[in-house]
């Protein structure tokens, strides 16, 4: 009998993740498959949705709005910084690495350079995309 992918089960994923229907954003076809337990928020949860019922060897193709993916814009992610904070070489469309007060990596990005100031996006780097995605069942247990 083979196995079904359900809430609690080991599952493990090859996956193609697209912005259309050319543009590859990132996969692991080829590499080690993506292993999460089913029903747990580990992965988008468009994801998850989209392969409960599925079993091993089974593929699908998958298209997820941005509120099943990495969600939508938040106006409320933007921050306005000073710019003698940040590195001089900056320009828009730069996404930045550092930590929070928390500790927590942070990865900003550029979103519009000012007189005395930069506006930095904190929104997931796909949020408010519409994503494509291959996904094939390796393995569920």
């Amino acid at each position: 009998m083979t196995a079904t992918v359900s809430k609690g089960k080991l599952v493990s994923l090859e996956y193609t993740l697209k912005l259309d229907e050319k543009q590859v954003v990132d996969t692991n076809v080829g590499k080690d498959p993506l292993n999460y337990t089913q029903g747990t928020n580990q992965i988008i949860r468009g994801v998850e949705a989209a392969v409960e019922g599925m079993k091993v060897g089974e593929a699908k193709h998958v298209i997820l709005e941005p509120a099943d993916g990495y969600g939508t814009i938040n106006p409320k992610a933007f921050q306005e910084v000073p710019k003698e904070k940040l590195p001089k070489a900056i320009k828009v469309g730069t996404q930045l690495h550092g930590k929070d007060a928390k500790g927590r990596t942070i990865e900003p990005i550029v979103s519009e350079i000012r007189d005395k100031t930069v506006l930095l996006d904190f929104n997931h780097p796909l949020a408010g995309k519409t994503l494509f995605l291959d996904v094939r069942v390796v393995n569920v247990s």
